[in-house]
């Protein structure tokens, strides 16, 4: 069977594509960092700011693994360019909302449009490039999955320190134009695209869905803020979430056309690519949340130094995509992925050595190192998890890929904010038993604070101020623990996933049919 061919260069395609796609992923992240910001402009707490972060990945969640029928039914190019207007257009909704409530219903219809613009654009490039060159479609499309959520929080510290948080929003505008055109003119749909073209959608399939992804990140949203399993009504979103989950599985190999199809996990490249990209995901959102707290609450870093600081990483990271990208199909992709995983277990241990003292530069190295490591994982995992499947699969698969990258972000970010209270209030515990008047250590540091407060004060508040600024001293001492912890745990899963790599059949280069071509 003759593969199909776009009839304009592949590095255009790849252009117009990712443009879409890092103005997608970007608003991932890009709104964290402003949600003091937005609650104090709403007259809202920063608790239910946080629903501007949800509701746009609820939404997001539920389109993208629809992505493959929405691509069937409609046609991949009207598609993309209709769900780059509507992200546009939901944009500048955001950017103008008046009310919270009214900013949540636009990051919903946000998260709508943008869903399945990152799954077009990976079937776009992987189908865009013949095979032996996907590990550079691969490279190109990690500029946006990979660079944008980590430039995500620096890029909208400083849009909200000199301008306004609406526009973090208004921003996306002239992109979303811009990528309109490029899709218009460049995008085009393959014959086997209108070939499977359904009159019907499974709306039993998509109801189910929608509640089990909804229940599920509503759950990891807030967690650890109910007490997880201590909260009657999150005992009840995991029950409906497990529920949901097993009714939609089943459903989907029941269906006569089904909303998504899971058959493709018989492929066990796909399997075991989609396992492995759910823990990288985890550990890149999770790092990439847990890094600015660090620096912020410990360090006492200003919000857009933060940020600043995550920089060298999303730069290292776009560089090294690009040198990755030109030796995948020169190296076994095994070889690079083993390195990869070595190499972001590396950077996690080294993280684990911060402390109150540390330099700027101790937390900055690390990073590059995790930015690096990340980039020789995400291209050849991507290519190899895809390697095996027909050109008409890749559509329904990238839905799904990119669905598990997103829950698995999702979960490395409730992971990383339930280890740390927990891991705050384990380690305090285990401190504060050495604060009695016969530990030696506490009754010379308790002298010592009373004797240079005494010039200040009287005995009594001395005392009182001395008992306080130890007991503050051991309390940010226990938060320093917990984040050692998190980055001990984040180095123990890399390694955790190295004996899968070999699970992996290894990709067959085709060279006859494209030289053929």
């Amino acid at each position: 069977m003759n593969e199909w061919h776009p009839r304009h260069n592949p590095w255009l395609i790849a252009v117009g594509v990712m443009l879409a796609t890092f103005m997608e992923v970007l608003d991932t992240s890009i709104a964290n960092i402003a949600l003091p910001h937005i609650a104090g402009s709403m007259s809202a707490t920063t608790d239910e700011a946080t629903w501007v972060l949800t509701s746009y990945l609820v939404s997001n969640a539920i389109i993208l693994p629809m992505t493959g029928w929405l691509a069937n039914h409609f046609g991949r190019k009207r598609l993309l360019i209709l769900c780059i207007g509507f992200f546009t257009i939901a944009s500048a909704l955001c950017g103008a909302a008046p009310t919270l409530p009214l900013l949540i219903l636009a990051r919903v219809l946000q998260g709508v449009g943008g869903g399945a613009m990152v799954p077009i654009a990976q079937a776009v490039l992987l189908e865009s490039f013949p095979p032996q060159k996907r590990g550079v479609a691969m490279a190109a499309f990690a500029q946006g999955v990979v660079v944008a959520p980590i430039l995500g929080p620096t890029l909208g510290g400083w849009i909200t320190d000199n301008y306004s948080w609406r526009w973090i929003f208004y921003v996306n505008l002239p992109f979303g134009v811009l990528a309109i055109f490029m899709a218009q003119w460049l995008v085009e749909d393959p014959p086997y695209i209108k070939r499977n073209k359904h009159a019907t959608i499974d709306f039993i399939g998509f109801a189910v869905l929608c509640l089990w992804l909804a229940a599920l990140q509503i759950t990891l949203d807030k967690g650890q803020e109910k007490d997880w399993f201590g909260s009657v009504w999150i005992r009840w979103t995991i029950g409906i979430s497990l529920v949901a989950m097993i009714g939609f599985i089943a459903r989907e190999f029941t269906a006569e056309h089904p909303l998504v199809d899971l058959r493709v996990f018989r492929n066990r490249n796909f399997a075991v690519g989609v396992f492995l990209m759910t823990i990288l995901a985890g550990i890149l959102y999770g790092t990439t949340a847990e890094l600015p707290l660090f620096m912020q609450t410990l360090m006492g870093y200003p919000a857009l130094q933060s940020g600043l600081t995550q920089s060298p990483r999303g730069v290292a990271a776009f560089i090294t995509t690009f040198l990755v990208g030109r030796i995948v199909g020169k190296i076994r992709s095994r070889y690079l992925l083993l390195f990869g995983f070595a190499l972001l277990a590396f950077s996690a241990w080294k993280l684990s050595w911060v402390n109150l003292q540390v330099s700027a530069a101790s937390v900055i190295w690390p990073s590059v190192l995790n930015g690096i490591a990340i980039s020789f994982i995400f291209v050849p995992l991507t290519t190899s998890t895809m390697s095996q499947l027909s050109q008409s699969q890749i559509g329904n698969a990238s839905g799904l890929y990119n669905l598990m990258r997103n829950l698995g972000g999702s979960m490395g970010i409730a992971f990383v904010t339930t280890m740390l209270a927990r891991g705050a209030q384990k380690h305090e515990a285990l401190m504060v038993s050495h604060l009695t008047p016969t530990d030696p250590a506490f009754v010379q540091q308790l002298a010592a604070a009373r004797h240079a407060l005494s010039r200040q004060a009287d005995p009594v508040t001395a005392a009182h101020q001395a008992y306080s600024i130890i007991y503050q001293t051991l309390d940010d001492q226990a938060r320093v623990w917990a984040f050692v912890d998190n980055f001990r745990l984040f180095c123990l899963l890399a390694l955790g996933c190295i004996p899968l790599i070999f699970l992996f059949k290894r990709v067959s280069r085709p060279a006859a049919k494209v030289s053929a071509h």
